[in-house]
């Protein structure tokens, strides 16, 4: 499982804390093959609006393939909160001309690897395999999304399966705080609800709430196929043509209403959530101003503040002395194990923030104030330098994120739903590059100054002060 929120965040919508495999079989070893970022991505749309996106690589050996959805738990009720996850764990479990234990036979014979998951925004099935088995795989995806059984027998089957995952998932620490964060951020709306949903959920989903899912959802316009590596464009858009082009165009009227309310922009709420827990030898905090979109014209700035306030772990031997001024200042002052900036952007909205983790119990107010003057100072004092050196970082991980079929694959996926189209890693570097420090402090001042945040507090949490202090705290740096 990955984590869901990776270094700048470039694949947010990849992973999720639901990504996990749900058939994996063992990987041939050398389908490992590099990309060339100088190839072009190329698309094609078929008459019912299915979208086939590829990149080219005529040396590799292999390929990967998968249809990206754009559809995760936000387009979920409160009633039905956690389906579609549900529905991504019975798509392996058989389908109208594949017994589970054919599909599985079928991947672990290809030598290939089939993997799924669910965010909040998208649900994708996957797959890698030598560019000779693409055929099968496109025939495979196609089958386990248009044609799962859905048996009785193996709904009620996942139903522990998916419960324990969730029981493994509320150890994690991070993701608790993470889901938390949403939840209060976006009160009763679908962007702040969970990917697994509440146990009751769990127990209650029926057989015609997965069917209703996939008629308002898995439809032709949100769909998009994507290659990345030793398969032609024109193959890919032959087998498209052969395996997808029955799907609908679009929702049905009669599921047509839910679908819209649910792409509603979300309302950011500033708020608090805390559980206090002093058995526990930490305090987790996450802050968070609103932040940007995948479409916004800042996003890529938002994620160059993000890399000015940058990340540190004690326990990693990082060095005081980093570029980051909020790292040199924590660890001098020994206030916190550890902090993580994230900008985590959505279709319509995002959350801008840092993760913090500390021991220093008595000292919370003091980490908290600092960092938010951190905050603060990103709209008055920004360096041509520090802005440089996170322009550089930013670029370097975008450029090391793209090294296989799968991490290309992804990126093709996620832009061309998110934004319809896709940059290249050479498009996006030229955009960084025109990035200032007054572009940074732009941002800031329309995003961070004098804005209401939201917090999630979980752990050993008696020394942060109360939210309308820290509220007030923030206006007062800034009088």
């Amino acid at each position: 499982m990955a984590s869901r929120r990776l270094a700048f965040n470039l694949h947010q919508a990849m992973r999720s804390r639901a990504a996990i495999n749900s058939v994996r079989s063992p990987v041939t070893r050398g389908l490992a093959t590099p990309v060339s970022h100088g190839a072009k991505t190329e698309t094609t749309t078929l008459t019912n609006g299915f979208t086939i996106a590829t990149e080219h690589s005529p040396w590799a050996q292999t390929s990967t393939v998968g249809v990206w959805i754009d559809a995760g738990s936000r387009a979920e009720t409160d009633k039905t909160n956690g389906t579609a996850h549900f529905l991504e764990h019975l798509a392996f479990k058989g389908t109208q001309k594949r017994t589970q234990q054919q599909l599985e036979l079928e991947i672990e014979n290809m030598g290939g690897h089939l993997n799924a998951y669910t965010a909040r925004e998208s649900t994708v099935y996957y797959a890698k395999s030598f560019n000779s088995d693409v055929p099968n795989t496109v025939d495979i995806l196609a089958d386990i999304l248009q044609n799962s059984k859905l048996e009785k027998s193996a709904i009620e089957r996942e139903r522990d399966v998916i419960i324990r995952e969730g029981e493994e998932v509320d150890k994690q620490i991070e993701e608790v705080v993470f889901d938390h964060l949403h939840a209060t951020a976006y009160q009763g709306q679908p962007l702040g609800r969970t990917i697994l949903g509440p146990r009751e959920n769990i127990l209650s989903i029926q057989r015609e709430d997965l069917e209703s899912y996939i008629k308002t959802n898995y439809t032709a316009d949100r769909m998009v196929l994507v290659g990345a590596g030793g398969v032609p464009h024109a193959q890919l858009v032959e087998l498209a043509e052969k395996h997808f082009a029955n799907l609908p165009p679009e929702t049905p009227a009669a599921y047509r209403s839910t679908a819209v309310a649910q792409k509603q922009k979300p309302d950011f709420i500033g708020s608090e959530v805390r559980i206090r827990d002093d058995t526990m030898s930490t305090a987790h905090i996450a802050i968070a101003a609103e932040g940007v979109s995948w479409k916004d014209p800042d996003y890529f700035t938002a994620l160059v503040a993000q890399a000015i306030v940058g990340n540190w772990d004690r326990a990693m031997g990082s060095s005081p002395y980093l570029g980051s001024k909020l790292s040199t200042f924590v660890h001098n002052n020994n206030l916190a194990n550890s902090f993580m900036s994230f900008s985590t952007s959505y279709s319509d909205t995002g959350l801008w923030g840092i993760f913090l983790v500390s021991d220093a119990a008595t000292r919370l107010d003091d980490l908290v104030h600092f960092t938010l003057r951190e905050w603060s100072r990103l709209s008055l004092n920004v360096t041509e330098a520090e802005t440089e050196r996170a322009k550089a970082q930013l670029k370097a991980s975008i450029l090391l994120s793209l090294d296989g079929t799968t991490t290309t694959a992804e990126d093709i996926g996620r832009q061309i739903i998110t934004t319809g189209r896709r940059l290249t890693p050479e498009e996006v570097e030229r955009v960084i590059s025109q990035i200032s420090e007054k572009d940074v402090m732009e941002f800031a001042q329309n995003k961070l100054w004098d804005r209401d945040i939201a917090i999630s507090a979980v752990g050993r949490i008696e020394g942060l002060l109360d939210y309308a202090r820290i509220r007030g705290d923030m206006t007062r740096m800034l009088s």
